[in-house]
């Protein structure tokens, strides 16, 4: 790092440990930060503090500032019918649309051997136990990679088990294999939703 104070290369150091951050952007963005007025470094630090202020909904295990998001709270929205996705930024995405009026369940990941996650570590057992709240459908959200399809059917297989008669539905085209829900358009989100298709 050259012969940079300490205080950026710690900040570069920090900024390397975020997802697809390499050494280059890291050191741009210390640099920007240098730049920044005094206001504005406590703002942004101050903000970086508030993030561990968030908490996880308990119905749904989607971020939230209370223990109940906005999304579970609203009575407009309809409970009967459960968007599975992977991660609360999955979860985002989906609802910037506009268009879903359902609830949504956060799994937290997906099942993934090599990396020693298996269903026990996901929240699958939670969203089964919300299917006896009058549960019509799911919407399995879960990306179209390999770990997003083998989760995705290893949801289905627990519903059946369930005994509950719910349909099961997984999104639809739109989405190209091994694409992210955070990276999609809008356009192709709505496209992947409306065309969700019986998971059969």
């Amino acid at each position: 790092m050259g012969n940079y104070p300490k205080a950026i290369k710690d900040l570069i150091e920090d900024f390397e440990k975020l997802p697809g951050v390499g050494p280059k952007s890291a050191t741009r963005l210390a640099f920007c930060l240098l730049n920044w007025p005094e206001t504005a470094i406590i703002k942004f630090a101050a903000d970086l503090k508030g993030i561990k202020s968030v908490k996880i909904c308990q119905e749904c295990f989607g971020v939230a500032e209370t223990n109940i998001c906005g999304i579970c709270a609203n009575p407009r929205r309809d409970k009967q019918v459960i968007c599975v996705v992977e991660r609360s930024i999955d979860l985002l995405a989906i609802e910037n649309m506009g268009e879903f009026t359902g609830v949504y369940h956060v799994l937290g990941g997906v099942i993934n051997p090599l990396n020693h996650v298996g269903p026990d570590d996901l929240k699958i057992k939670e969203l089964i136990d919300r299917l006896n709240q009058g549960v019509k459908e799911v919407i399995i959200a879960t990306n179209p990679t390999m770990e997003g399809e083998a989760t995705a059917l290893y949801i289905k297989k627990k519903i059946e088990a369930s005994g509950f008669q719910i349909k099961t539905s997984r999104i639809g085209s739109g989405l190209p294999i091994g694409a992210d829900l955070e990276y999609a358009d809008l356009a192709t989100l709505s496209r992947a939703l409306t065309g969700r298709k019986p998971y059969e």
